[in-house]
């Protein structure tokens, strides 16, 4: 499908789930694409559709200008963050969404734009869930830059990606900005080599972090695709669905 924005034709996959009743609001995820790929793609890697088809909700899988998206170190220069935001309200217009329960996720280039649109759009989306992606670069080094209003995060890690360490330190940045206190006792881990924290922000959102030790720059628990990592020990897929029905916008 394509949505017109700032003069350029956005094309974007949508899924509809069998069980779709366009008398009754529906939520609604946008899921983002690394560098280089596309939303077809990120279909494919992410069996998001599955879960939808099962929990009824829709799926838009935007395709980045160039196979990427202007994020937070990468790529090009269109306006994507308007974009996502004008993506979601022309659902929420035309396919009966819940304005309450928009969300996105993404890995890598994705996971990073769902970071910048968390700040730069906050209000429109009620959670992000990012894999393999942070809260990095020179546009997040400023002390300012902050979500205005309650966005909750879930976000996966691998230790053996060679971000690893920016990403570790880019969620502890988001954390100390909204004032987040760690949950306790500390949830047990999903996986033997993984571990899992949750905190609770000043504002009312919550930031979920699981880290796996033994993973790359990957989707755990994705079983096919270069970016897979199907024996990572955690489904980020489930368990972002799972965060995200647990966390609507905030009225």
């Amino acid at each position: 499908m394509t949505l017109d924005h700032g003069g350029a034709n956005r094309e974007y996959r949508l899924h509809v789930p069998a069980g779709y009743d366009p008398a009754t609001p529906v939520p609604l995820v946008i899921a983002l694409h690394p560098y280089p790929s596309s939303g077809v793609e990120m279909s494919r890697l992410i069996g998001l559709d599955e879960v939808a088809a099962r929990e009824n909700f829709l799926v838009a899988y935007p395709d980045g200008i160039g196979g990427g998206f202007n994020a937070l170190v990468c790529c090009g220069s269109a306006d994507d963050v308007g974009f996502l935001v004008a993506l979601a309200e022309h659902l929420v217009g035309t396919g009966r969404v819940d304005p309450h329960r928009v969300y996105l996720t993404g890995i890598s280039n994705g996971g990073d734009l769902s970071f910048r649109a968390a700040v730069e759009a906050s209000g429109t989306f009620a959670a992000i869930g990012v894999v393999s992606g942070g809260f990095i670069g020179e546009r997040a080094a400023a002390t300012d830059y902050v979500s205005r209003q309650p966005v909750s995060v879930i976000t996966f890690i691998g230790g053996q990606d060679r971000y690893a360490e920016q990403f570790r330190t880019g969620v502890g940045v988001w954390q100390d900005r909204l004032r987040c206190t760690l949950v306790t006792p500390a949830p047990t881990p999903p996986a033997a080599d993984s571990t899992l924290t949750r905190a609770r922000c000043a504002d009312g959102s919550d930031v979920e972090v699981y880290v796996i030790e033994s993973m790359g720059h990957s989707w755990p628990g994705a079983s096919g695709g270069a970016m897979a990592a199907p024996d990572a020990g955690v489904t980020a897929t489930e368990l972002i669905w799972k965060f995200f029905a647990a966390h609507p916008r905030q009225r």
